[in-house]
């Protein structure tokens, strides 16, 4: 690739997060051991300074002190056609609510590829950005997430998606 790659890793209450971009945008939200997910240059440079990463990590403190809802960040995603659509379904979710992967499917006019859709979403690049916590299965059990079912229920719990009690 003949874009470089930066990164920088900034710490949340969920734990520490690597942010990646291009001159394009935002190209991952890496969770630590999350290196198979996703297919990024072996080189990457650090980089405290990118506008892309500082804003990405400015939002998302803002995301984690409750002073925002949904992301305002220029993506740079890689996937297939089917993966973009799906990605991009995710920002329609809204904050404090689920949606099923059905209803992901459904949205992109695809009812029959709930599970091309949890495939897609578990190939999510920008996680928390796109917000692929908020899809549960259809009896409302958390399934897959890159950062673990406890981080998945620690972010809807902090949204206000569920209860304390679940």
């Amino acid at each position: 690739m003949s874009n470089p790659h930066l990164c920088q890793e900034v710490s949340t209450p969920i734990g520490n997060l690597t942010l990646v971009s291009t001159e394009v945008g935002l190209r991952a939200v890496l969770w630590p051991n999350d290196s198979d997910r996703i297919t990024l240059p072996r080189q990457m440079i650090a980089s405290n300074s990118d506008p892309i990463l500082c804003e990405t990590a400015t939002q998302l403190g803002q995301y984690f002190a409750k002073e925002r809802t949904e992301f305002d960040l220029p993506l740079d995603l890689q996937g297939t056609d089917f993966q973009q659509q799906a990605w991009n379904a995710l920002a329609r979710i809204p904050y404090g609510e689920t949606w099923t992967y059905k209803q992901q499917a459904e949205l992109l006019g695809r009812p029959k590829a709930v599970r091309a859709i949890g495939a897609a979403n578990g190939k999510n690049p920008v996680s928390i950005v796109l917000p692929c916590h908020r899809v549960i299965g259809v009896n409302g059990s958390l399934t897959g997430f890159a950062g673990g079912l406890d981080t998945k229920k620690e972010l809807l719990r902090f949204e206000g998606a569920l209860s304390n009690g679940n």
